[in-house]
């Protein structure tokens, strides 16, 4: 039989990618090395974050799978910044890693459309420029309309301990050649690429009373806006100490067995993630670096050390860890390492996830130069659902930047690239304010809906729920408070100044001591808590909020014009050497990922514009 998708790897990517292709009724086969360890943690035993947690709820809002299955499997959670603006508020979870491969695992096997295959793939099948399928590694062949490549940290990789170099995926997985060698054929621009994880230590071998407690909240969060929470998962509690003085003079005494200060290292590592000795040589002003301890399973005796990731030998791993407050007598069950391995120059890919080079070949995940597990979910669930509309003969589904975090995770790979480990951070985005955690579906659930993965009865829902706001909008906009005694002593509870005359809720609301606990006080009426922060959000920041829509818009006009595919930047007259360089590479797709390429100035966007309207292109688009 010949699939429809063809998807390699079962991690976050993977698994988003198959489902979202069988859920919109293509037939899809997702082959990983080892179905007992989809979904794996193979770092740390957490998901969502700044800008990461926001990801997972737009996933949800598409209709994906991760928010649902880490509100199963989460063992902590807590809302981020959460006395900040609402801009920058994110939830997370410390998951339990052995029970969320498990809870992957029977969603996959559940799945219509959906077949499961233990084997590793060689290579895939090209021709003509188009791939076909891929072989297996015993030589069997398997036919595909599309291919999805989401092969993590699997591709050539190797790990570093010290000055040892083994060949190996994460955890003594194998790893694989035959994919990465036949990009370098076909002309890929293939990196090379290094992340590390910390040691696992005993939970029993450390003295917690010398840390600080860090508990997670008590209010029933959820990532899914199904809103089920697990009451029954237990509530654990991470802990927070520092290395010390004797920590830095360790590793500064043995800086050359690190892998990385060594040699052995031919990948760039991660910027926003650093090693330990990384952080001690480059911020050698400070006398201490924060050190989190977290749990990894309630079946496992294991803590994840946050902060302590290295690749310095066994002997010294031992001798550091045991300077940190509250680890002075811990037991190491295992050691850091560091792991490289190779991946694509983004810049490759459409914003589709579809290689610029081979048809209906697309990639997601760490292949694409990001690391984390919600970017490869988000980058996973894109190119499932673009090579679904694919194989349909559709256009694809491109996510704008002010519509949701994953638009601009994949801009930026598209449009800029990266030759170092990508990490989402809120200051990536321009409209933030715009991409909040509140209102993840506000933004997205219709897409999910039009493309078939948000069913007919979440949709419903969803409709309920978009009405019911507007109803609290209006009504708040036009309920009067009048000064009454009774009011201005409710008012002089809460902090806030007395009023003279008439005045709407909704200006009230304005005020910064004021929130949702006063709009049930004065409606009387109960809505549900999601409803009643995204209104005092939307009535708070209105200014703000309508001053990025315009921006937005602004930019919008530029996505509209279109760039012809095979246009001819030689013949484009008076823009810069370095715009042509660039453009001529990156081939955007639209004038507005154009704007954002670096090196490319308004000056050349301006002159590109004239051109395109000029009305003397013949090229197809």
């Amino acid at each position: 039989m010949i699939y429809d998708g063809i998807v390699i790897g079962g991690g976050h990517a993977g698994i988003e990618a198959a489902l979202a292709m069988a859920r919109m009724n293509k037939k899809t086969i997702l082959i990983t090395g080892n179905l007992n360890k989809v979904a794996s943690l193979p770092c740390n035993p957490s998901i969502g974050g700044p800008a990461k947690g926001i990801v997972v709820r737009e996933i949800d809002a598409l209709g994906g799978q991760m928010a649902k299955s880490a509100d199963q499997g989460q063992i902590q959670i807590k809302m981020l910044n959460a006395s900040k603006g609402p801009a920058v508020r994110a939830l997370r979870a410390q998951i339990d890693k052995l029970k969320y491969p498990k809870i992957m695992l029977k969603v996959l096997q559940e799945t219509h459309n959906l077949d499961l295959l233990e084997a590793l793939v060689d290579h895939t099948i090209i021709e003509n420029e188009q791939v076909k399928g891929v072989v297996l590694q015993d030589g069997t062949a398997i036919e595909g309309k599309t291919v999805i490549l989401t092969t993590g940290t699997y591709l050539s990789s190797s790990i570093l301990i010290g000055k040892e170099k083994t060949s190996s995926g994460p955890h003594g997985e194998p790893t694989t050649y035959g994919i990465s060698k036949q990009l370098k054929e076909l002309g890929f621009d293939v990196v090379r690429l290094k992340t590390g994880t910390p040691p696992r230590i005993a939970r029993n071998s450390i003295d917690f009373s010398k840390m600080t407690p860090q508990p997670g909240d008590e209010n029933g969060y959820t990532f899914s806006f199904d809103n089920r929470y697990f009451h029954d998962n237990p509530h654990e509690y991470c802990y927070l100490t520092h290395t010390s003085l004797n920590t830095h003079d360790i590793i500064n005494q043995n800086l050359t067995l690190s892998a990385m200060y060594s040699g052995v290292v031919e990948g760039v590592g991660p910027r926003y993630c650093p090693s330990i000795e990384d952080k001690v040589v480059r911020f050698s002003d400070k006398n201490r670096h924060q050190i989190f301890i977290e749990p990894e399973s309630m079946d496992l005796d294991e803590m994840y050390v946050q902060g302590f990731s290295t690749s310095m030998p066994r002997e010294v791993q031992e001798k550091m860890i045991r300077t940190i407050p509250g680890l002075e007598n811990v037991k190491i069950i295992r050691y850091a390492y560091a792991i490289e391995y190779d991946a694509i120059n983004p810049i490759q890919l459409f914003p589709s996830l579809e290689t610029k080079r081979i048809q209906n070949l697309f990639c997601a995940g760490q292949i694409n130069g990001t690391s984390g597990y919600e970017e490869a979910a988000g980058q996973g669930i894109m190119a499932g659902i673009n090579a679904a509309l694919k194989v349909s003969g559709k256009s694809p589904l491109i996510l704008q930047r002010h519509e949701a975090y994953i638009g601009v995770l994949i801009d930026d790979l598209v449009t800029k690239g990266t030759l170092e480990p990508y990490r989402l951070l809120t200051s990536r985005a321009e409209h933030r304010l715009l991409l909040r955690h509140d209102n993840a579906d506000l933004r997205l659930r219709e897409y999910g809906y039009q493309i078939g993965l948000v069913d007919e009865e979440t949709y419903q829902k969803f409709l309920v729920k978009k009405e019911s706001f507007n109803r609290l909008f209006e009504l708040v906009k036009q309920f009067r408070i009048m000064p009454s005694r009774e009011n201005n002593e409710y008012l002089h509870s809460r902090n806030s100044a007395p009023i003279y005359e008439a005045i709407s809720l909704a200006d009230i609301l304005k005020r910064p001591e004021i929130n949702q606990i006063d709009i049930k006080y004065f409606i009387g009426q109960e809505y549900d808590d999601d409803t009643l922060e995204q209104l005092e959000i939307k009535i708070k920041y209105e200014g703000y909020i309508q001053k990025a829509l315009r921006e937005a818009d602004k930019m919008l006009r530029l996505e509209e014009k279109i760039i012809p595919n095979a246009i001819d930047y030689k013949l484009v007259k008076n823009i810069s050497s370095e715009a042509r360089e660039k453009l001529t590479k990156i081939r955007p797709k639209t004038l507005g990922q154009a704007s954002r390429i670096s090196g490319v100035n308004p000056a050349d966007i301006s002159v590109l514009l004239v051109y395109l309207e000029s009305g003397n292109i013949h090229h197809d688009v």
